[in-house]
């Protein structure tokens, strides 16, 4: 009865993605008029993975392994949701800085454990205000149970943001 209830739960509030380019007519002018601007809506597209897998999510718990090649001062990382995880609350945003400090707890509920999970990621100290992030870091996974170690000596940098234009 549960997974009925999520299923149909889940069927209401998965609405895609819509793309709508603006139809109101250009103004008077010829050629010198502006385009007009694209409209983007973003709407939630929440799957129900488990009723699609057979699987069930568990919690996962990351711990992180510092690499003074890329922490720096401190590194501040928001984990990007991706299949088979979703970042579970306060879980998703983790500082972690030199000598083994680190602030917040990566928490992630999964179908399975991942071999690999990204994050955006930028240096700054513990106590820095939330700002845009460079870019993406793709990190592999080493499990123990529900227990993850990243070693961020092994991440990958991704392209930064600037280069997606």
């Amino acid at each position: 009865m549960r997974k009925i209830l999520f299923s149909i739960f889940a069927a209401l509030i998965a609405v895609p993605v819509a793309f709508a380019a603006d139809s109101t007519p250009p103004p008077a002018g010829g050629d010198d008029a502006p385009a007009p601007t694209p409209r983007v809506s973003i709407f939630s597209t929440s799957t129900d993975w488990e009723a699609l897998t057979g699987l069930r999510y568990h919690e996962y718990r990351g711990k992180f392994i510092p690499s003074s090649g890329i922490v720096g001062r401190g590194l501040v990382l928001y984990y990007l949701d991706g299949f088979p995880c979703y970042g579970l609350g306060e879980g998703v945003r983790v500082w972690v800085g030199p000598n083994n400090k680190h602030d917040g707890e990566l928490r992630i509920a999964c179908l399975y454990a991942p071999e690999q999970i990204k994050f955006t990621w930028r240096n700054a100290t513990r106590d820095a205000d939330q700002a845009e992030s460079t870019g993406i870091l793709i990190c592999p996974v080493d499990s123990s149970g529900r227990d993850l170690t990243i070693d961020l000596g092994n991440c990958e940098k991704g392209p930064d943001w600037d280069e997606y234009k």
